[in-house]
């Protein structure tokens, strides 16, 4: 299969990308590592009138720290670039253990930190993350400016916040708070493939080695990344146990999940694989913040 015509321009500054995509409106679609979109262009199951290529504008691939202790992260930064930079695994050791499995070396080279989370792949592993890290995204079209959390980002599958002529520019990753730890837990057909269930928790304790903060998004099992709000009322103000862990579980996968059957996995596959994930990846993360991990 090949994509229906369309018209092609590459910017060289976010400037001039911002006047294109309000000059085009509807009709035009961001090309960032194009590791979805050109597929989806392939199969025609996305036709867009026109690309804004935003590959020749260096100044949207970069990852620094901020002023309040965290991690700024261009949306044009390759995945591999975030994988290995030792700030990144340092910081957020989540990531570290997140993007080995996303799709390949070959994939990841291209792929782009910001374009993942824009794509809105309900099985993608990075717009989970994101809410996970309790992430702050920057959103800039030719008139206004905003940012939206990571939370409230994502409207359904392949959906968002952003209008036509917005572009997702930068991603601010929040410092963790002291004896905070993390774990991501996926089932997958293969090595590379997409989840059939995934899990990632983000903990924080407290000074008497109680639940401060807990964050378990799920992958694979709804519309869009799921937070689970029954996982910080059981967890928040309580000791970390095994019992708690498995209250946790099975809540989530009786009351929060929405998994659909397909050619992966049933339904109900997916949602005995949350209630054993969520369990192992409490665990890990508890753990892991006892530890100072």
């Amino acid at each position: 299969m090949k994509p229906v015509p369309f018209n092609y321009f590459a910017p060289t500054s976010v400037e001039e990308a911002l006047d294109k995509l309000a000059e085009l409106g509807y009709d035009g679609k961001i090309l960032a590592g194009g590791q979805s979109l050109v597929p989806a262009m392939n199969f025609r199951m996305a036709r867009p009138g026109a690309l804004v290529d935003l590959n020749n504008i260096p100044e949207l691939a970069y990852i620094k720290p901020t002023s309040e202790g965290g991690l700024a992260i261009g949306t044009m930064t390759r995945d591999s670039k975030v994988e290995h930079d030792p700030k990144v695994i340092e910081m957020f050791p989540l990531l570290g253990e997140v993007m080995p499995n996303i799709a390949h070396a070959q994939i990841r080279n291209r792929g782009t930190f910001g374009g993942s989370i824009a794509h809105a792949d309900p099985a993608g592993q990075l717009p989970a993350i994101s809410i996970a890290l309790d992430a702050n995204l920057f959103i800039q079209s030719k008139s206004k400016e905003r940012w939206v959390k990571a939370t409230d980002f994502f409207t359904g599958p392949f959906m968002t916040v952003l209008d036509p002529d917005d572009m997702l520019v930068e991603i601010v990753l929040p410092p963790h708070l002291p004896h905070t730890g993390s774990s991501y837990q996926q089932v997958s057909r293969q090595r590379g493939g997409y989840a059939q269930a995934a899990v990632a928790s983000v903990v924080t304790l407290d000074d008497q080695n109680r639940c401060k903060e807990a964050r378990v998004v799920l992958i694979s099992v709804g519309d869009t990344p799921i937070l689970s709000a029954r996982a910080k009322e059981i967890l928040v103000g309580q000791k970390p146990t095994a019992e708690a862990f498995k209250e946790v579980a099975q809540a989530i996968a009786a009351n929060e999940i929405d998994p659909a059957t397909d050619i992966h996995a049933t339904a109900d596959y997916r949602r005995h694989l949350v209630e054993v994930l969520v369990e192992r990846s409490l665990t890990i993360a508890f753990d892991r913040a006892k530890k100072g991990v």
